[in-house]
């Protein structure tokens, strides 16, 4: 993500392969929230509820930056993931309302973030197939991976499906931190704002 943003906004995207490599970007984050809102308990220990609070106040911090570099539209991606989130949220609440607002949400809030519905459909994929396994949700997950071509030009995101399949046969360890990514996101579109300045 760091480096397809030192692309975009410091190289005006000419560095080679940079741009393709970041389309795999969204794909792992928007997994990782879709497989942490698939836990079994996340709606009942207040999880998602928590994801929801962070998503928004972060997105929010990280509008201005977002803004001077980006424009007014679409959404920052926290935004987006935000917007996944939410209908996430409803679609396990279930109920008839709760599918009428999460469709509502989904017709409108994908028109205003980035990389519109097609993310918030990959999210959607991901948590389906995260939180009951099956071919008929694995191949509406890939579908909906796929459907980002769309936006960005290209199938790269694809190459996340491989990646995340194979994560769990791979022993790595990292230390975890809740709000790493929510913080990074902000002051990152900061620091390369502030280099875009310095370098205008």
């Amino acid at each position: 993500m760091t480096l397809d943003h030192v692309n975009k906004f410091l190289f005006a995207q000419e560095l080679p392969l940079i741009f393709e490599a970041g389309r795999i970007a969204m794909p792992l984050f928007g997994f990782v929230l879709a497989y942490n809102l698939a836990r079994p308990a996340a709606r009942a220990s207040g999880a998602q509820a928590r994801t929801l609070k962070r998503l928004l106040i972060y997105g929010l911090l990280a509008t201005p930056m977002f803004v001077l570099l980006v424009g007014w539209w679409p959404l920052n991606i926290l935004f987006t993931l935000l917007l996944s989130a939410s209908i996430i949220h409803l679609m396990d609440r279930g109920g008839t309302l709760n599918i009428v607002i999460a469709t509502g949400l989904f017709i409108i809030g994908g028109a205003l973030v980035e990389f519109w519905w097609f993310a918030v459909l990959y999210c959607v994929g991901a948590w389906a197939y995260c939180r009951a396994a099956s071919v008929g949700r694995l191949l509406f997950w890939m579908s909906a991976t796929a459907t980002l071509a769309i936006v960005n030009g290209n199938h790269w995101a694809l190459a996340a499906l491989p990646l995340i399949f194979l994560a769990p046969r791979l022993a790595l360890w990292m230390p975890r931190h809740q709000r790493a990514f929510y913080l990074y996101y902000p002051v990152h579109l900061a620091a390369l704002l502030a280099v875009q300045k310095a370098l205008a």
